[in-house]
């Protein structure tokens, strides 16, 4: 009986840290097709979903085009994170340069990042997606820096992105910018680079057919 009593504990706080981690879908390893792209080293991604890297506060760079599966296999590590006993947070890299803004604009900067820089994992997703976040955030390169140094080999910190390194100089606007948050996000980090087909083309093509 107590046994049971201790197991239903610890579903409640993980369904309750995966509720706080606000992921947007239910992403399980189980539940990805291995087979579509066969380039993904699935041992890898398994080894991550063990939590390892966030006890090492190490980071992990996933590079890829569009749809082949960078955000859930970020979001099913994650919710496997949460089963593991961290603190993880999902967000876009849009919704992150929101929040900073607002922030910034109401002088409440300092707790915004000491409320991102608590999360044992921070997973930040769809870096480079789009540019209408920077056109509307001149400032938003220096506020995501200020992010990663926060969290620098004290927290976790995971990040897709479909644009490799040597274009982030041209996407942030600042070269000599891009190098040091480069130098923050690489340092001690897991670097894997997806080549493949898109999940939801793929999807889409047999929906039209």
């Amino acid at each position: 009986m107590l046994g049971d009593l201790a197991n239903q504990r610890r579903e409640r706080a993980i369904a309750r840290r995966i509720a706080d981690a606000r992921f947007p879908e239910v992403c399980t390893l189980d539940q990805f097709d291995w087979a579509f792209n066969p380039t993904i080293n699935r041992a890898q991604i398994e080894a991550l979903a063990g939590g390892d890297f966030v006890r090492r506060r190490s980071n992990w760079i996933l590079v890829g085009q569009s749809g082949v599966g960078k955000s859930f296999l970020m979001q099913a590590v994650g919710r496997s994170a949460c089963a593991h006993g961290f603190r993880v947070r999902y967000v876009t890299s849009a919704e992150l340069l929101v929040h900073l803004a607002a922030s910034l604009a109401d002088q409440t900067l300092a707790k915004c990042l000491r409320t991102y820089t608590a999360y044992d994992l921070l997973i930040i997703d769809e870096f480079g997606f789009d540019s209408i976040e920077r056109r509307e955030h001149p400032e938003s390169a220096n506020l995501l820096y200020k992010v990663l140094d926060a969290r620098h080999q004290k927290k976790a910190t995971a990040l897709a992105t479909n644009i490799d390194f040597d274009a982030w100089g041209s996407y942030l606007g600042d070269p000599p910018l891009a190098m040091a948050f480069l130098d923050r996000l690489v340092d001690r980090s897991i670097i894997m680079k997806i080549k493949g087909k898109s999940y939801r083309a793929s999807r889409a093509n047999q929906q039209d057919s």
